[in-house]
């Protein structure tokens, strides 16, 4: 077997592992969350022969043991699981909140790389001078700035004040297509941290890389210095930094959540949030399932990139 796919097997099995570990730790959390929903379901002053009927409906009063098996054996069919509060299957939950969820998130991925890239070596160039100071100035203060004071003080000033765009989705149906202006601040407050931290390593990288031995060796052999840094020096640049994005992508899963409440976009924030506050207890499992395998998919992703701009790199296996 050839080492890149013993490499690889390698990485399938951990992810395996991982999402394995995954299941078991999210199930344990969500034990662990105070209250049930048959507590919330009773209303403001329940009886408590009525919660103890409700928790007999919903299988709540089976161990905890039985129901790790019912519903890791539901996860192995693709069964997400049924909410205790509508009696909905969950996938379809959360199919009703992906559509704005992808929009903002594949919005701010589709920006973040040549946002990011082109910062980076536009540092790089003139390492030390007023571009790269300048650059690396405001990447550094805007990265300090915590998303949710950065949106509020960007609902503020563009849509409050100067009027340039709405405060909020509301009154959009969800469809932020139909209405590309309310995703200007979202989007602008996604991008902050992970540009800033992406441009700073694409920068860090380009330097190393433009005074390495073999980009010396390349001048030398007549190639220009444009060719060199794009066509060998950036994408050695590109290894840390894709290790990173993988990074980026999970805290946007995180960071959606956080924006969409504070714009009220009706994604998965929002049913996160009812979930949370019924205590419906699937609903989270299965959100929480849903990132976690993303989270891991994407970090596989992430190495195998890495592995074929620098081959020579070390992955974690």
């Amino acid at each position: 077997m050839s080492p890149d796919r013993a490499w690889l097997g390698r990485r399938l099995l951990l992810g395996v592992g991982q999402t394995a570990a995954l299941v078991v730790l999210i199930f344990a959390l969500t034990e662990a969350l105070p209250g049930d929903a048959a507590v919330a379901l009773a209303g403001d002053q329940p009886d408590p022969q009525r919660i103890a009927l409700i928790r007999e409906n919903l299988g709540l009063d089976r161990s905890a043991g039985e129901r790790l098996l019912d519903w890791v054996g539901g996860l192995a069919h693709g069964d997400l699981g049924t909410s205790l509060v509508s009696g909905r299957p969950v996938a379809d939950l959360l199919a009703d909140g992906l559509g704005p969820t992808l929009v903002l998130a594949g919005v701010t991925a589709t920006l973040l790389v040549p946002l990011s890239v082109g910062l980076g070596v536009l540092a790089a160039r003139r390492e030390g001078g007023p571009v790269d100071r300048t650059v690396s100035g405001l990447t550094a203060a805007v990265h300090a700035v915590p998303e949710f004071a950065l949106g509020v003080l960007v609902i503020t000033v563009f849509a409050l004040r100067l009027g340039w765009v709405p405060p909020t989705a509301i009154g959009t149906g969800g469809d932020l297509w139909a209405h590309p202006d309310v995703l200007v601040l979202p989007v602008l407050v996604l991008l902050s941290r992970p540009v800033c931290t992406i441009s700073r390593l694409v920068r860090a990288g380009m330097i190393d890389a433009m005074a390495s031995p073999y980009a010396a060796h390349a001048r030398r052999l007549g190639l220009t210095p444009t060719r060199v840094r794009w066509a060998h020096a950036l994408p050695n640049a590109l290894a840390p930094a894709g290790q990173q994005l993988a990074r980026t992508c999970d805290w946007l899963l995180g960071g959606v959540i956080v924006v969409e409440a504070l714009f009220v976009i009706p994604g998965l924030g929002t049913v996160l949030i009812d979930a949370v506050a019924a205590r419906d207890i699937p609903v989270v499992q299965g959100l929480a399932v849903v990132f976690g395998v993303v989270t891991v998919v994407v970090n596989l992703g992430a190495d195998l990139v890495t592995r074929r701009l620098a081959p020579r790199a070390e992955v974690a296996a």
